[in-house]
């Protein structure tokens, strides 16, 4: 089974990721530097994180979950710094503050016989 999961942390940040192989014990590849700077030694002695399933298949492609990890990666905003760990796609806030290219609605960018593909184009 191939999983999109999401990883909450006790601060309310999130960290988005895929795992290939549907382990129980794995909990993505974020930065520990990052997830670190966040929490003081005392908020670390009693520490909480939470694994949901965003999304499963049997039969999709690497290909198709790469897409669909940036889908719910774009669409949760995890690669704001504000909200979450992800650091790819880089979030580029415009000079509103809004997300600019690939963090505005999801669109469909992929061509007709291609693994559906999603970006965030600019509002």
């Amino acid at each position: 089974m191939k999983v999109i999961y999401k990883i909450s942390y006790p601060n309310g940040k999130i960290y988005v990721g895929k795992d290939l192989t549907d382990s129980i014990n794995y909990f993505g590849s974020a930065s520990s530097k990052f997830i670190e700077a966040d929490f003081t030694r005392e908020e670390r002695r009693d520490f909480t994180i939470r694994k949901e399933i965003l999304w499963e298949s049997d039969s999709a492609s690497d290909q198709e979950v790469n897409a669909k990890e940036v889908e719910f990666l774009l669409a949760l905003r995890s690669n704001d710094p504000a909200i979450g760990y992800n650091k790819w796609p880089k979030f580029k806030p415009n000079s509103s503050g809004m997300a600019s290219a690939c963090n505005g609605p999801l669109e469909k960018n992929s061509a007709p016989g291609e693994a559906d593909s999603f970006c965030r184009k600019a509002e």
